[in-house]
């Protein structure tokens, strides 16, 4: 059993990425609080997304992680969080439908409310004050004092992703999840924009499946109620260490304040804080991987994080971008196969493909991130590998944030519903539309392989 690292122990350890709280009493005493806080996740719970992780690790399963950018304490509202919920349903009904696997939902909630940034100050008019840094930091308005870096924000993380657990939870299992409901969102999407008619045949399809079972009498609890999991980037090392907690079963350590945690790009730093603190908890663990990845990077990690090739435990998520993503991936997939490892490969098409456009806003073309998913699929096919899944940022509302897609945005169109306070999310029809094109790539990979969650052998009669 790993021993839950002390504040002494973590804070000597490199620790890049972390606010500054020119107060350190006030620090301990807000983690203080938040030790003796409840587990906002429980043990059972992440044990099961890992074995969920492990199907997809197999060819067995497809990940779909996806959610805001940066979540917000404003944006703590039940018509936000059923926004984001319900477009990643539609996004995975089509997703189950084409691959014919399960499709393990997991978002981007209840917990991503700090950013790491390049640049740790931000000058506007001459006056230079610490950049924003997510919610859970400071604040987005830039004046001195919401621009302080304040240890109290993370006692408003902790209700905050606890709110939003307790209304998710409440959503997936009551109903409003219903398989037949969220497709007819699909449907109108289908019928409301200029879509290829591949996809409305896909719709058309998914439609007569529907109709087919419920004529068949299947009306139990799996078209109803789905599992989804939450996730976020564990940027924030007092708050996981303080979320840290020992399971009465086993009495094994988890990182209790969501099912997934993922190491990002810019903190995975072999002996960094980040990787020692997560390599002694027992959750499903994601790292993000650039283009600057080597063989031996991905391995150092593997065997840090995993030393015992426990199936489901290791997410590689992939951000090469759209022109590098066939160049760099093939050999870190290639050296992490020939170990004997299984992990799940993951697409983050996201990350890799921001740009500023020319009146000054930060954005992404909705063609860039076809292609590195395009190019993501590619490389899996090619090696003969599963392409496990893929993770984005996204929001159900009808945003201007990334240019192009099936209506077509332009980056004169960003001025008008430009609500990231960090980087650019796709929007509710962006969202679908790429759910379609995985879809379509599902499909055709499907066609070369056998389905081992269809395998069944008739009896004779």
């Amino acid at each position: 059993m790993s021993s839950i690292i002390s504040r002494e122990e973590l804070r000597a350890l490199p620790y890049v990425q972390q606010p500054s709280y020119p107060d350190t009493e006030a620090l301990d005493r807000t983690i203080d609080t938040l030790e003796k806080l409840p587990p906002l996740v429980f043990a059972g719970e992440c044990d099961d997304l890992r074995l969920k992780m492990a199907d997809v690790a197999d060819g067995r399963a497809f990940l779909l992680q996806g959610g805001d950018c940066a979540e917000t304490f404003s944006g703590v509202t039940a018509d936000a969080i059923k926004g984001k919920l319900l477009v990643q349903l539609s996004m995975a009904v089509v997703m189950t439908y084409a691959a014919q696997v399960p499709v393990v939902k997991v978002g981007r909630i209840a917990g991503q409310y700090a950013k790491p940034r390049s640049n740790g100050v931000e000058t506007r008019d001459g006056v230079t004050l610490p950049s924003y840094r997510g919610d859970a930091i400071n604040g987005f308005e830039f004046s001195e004092a919401a621009r302080a870096h304040d240890p109290q924000r993370l006692l408003r993380v902790y209700n905050a992703s606890a709110a939003t657990l307790n209304l998710v939870r409440a959503f997936v299992k009551g109903g409003f999840a219903d398989l037949r409901g969220v497709h007819s969102w699909n449907a109108q999407f289908v019928r409301d924009s200029q879509v290829e008619a591949e996809y409305e045949e896909l719709a058309a399809e998914i439609d007569r499946a529907l109709a087919f079972m419920v004529a068949c009498g299947v009306e139990d609890d799996s078209l109803s109620t789905v599992d989804f999991y939450a996730s976020h980037e564990a940027l924030l090392l007092e708050y996981e260490r303080a979320l840290t907690r020992v399971d009465s079963r086993s009495q094994e350590l988890y990182g209790c304040s969501g099912h997934m945690l993922w190491i990002g790009e810019r903190t995975r730093q072999l002996d960094g804080a980040h990787v020692e603190l997560f390599s002694r908890v027992q959750n499903p663990l994601g790292v993000k991987l650039g283009p600057s990845t080597s063989v031996d990077d991905a391995l150092a990690l593997a065997n840090k994080l995993d030393p015992h090739h426990i199936p489901g435990r290791l997410t590689f998520i992939t951000r090469m971008g759209a022109g590098k993503v066939r160049d760099v991936l093939p050999p870190v997939i290639e050296a992490v196969e020939a170990s004997g490892r299984k992990v799940a490969w993951v697409c983050d098409p996201m990350h890799g493909n921001t740009f500023e456009a020319k009146n000054g806003y930060k954005t992404r073309s909705f063609a860039d991130v076809a292609e590195e998913v395009n190019g993501f699929f590619d490389v899996h096919e090619q090696l003969g590998t599963w392409p496990g899944g893929l993770h984005v940022e996204m929001t159900g509302d009808d945003v201007t944030e990334c240019v192009g897609g099936v209506y077509n945005l332009d980056e004169n169109d960003l001025a008008n519903r430009y609500e990231t306070v960090c980087d650019p999310r796709l929007n509710r029809n962006q969202s679908l539309e790429l759910a379609f094109l995985v879809a379509r790539r599902l499909r055709s990979g499907r066609l070369n392989r056998e389905n081992p969650v269809q395998w069944f052998q008739a009896k004779d009669l």
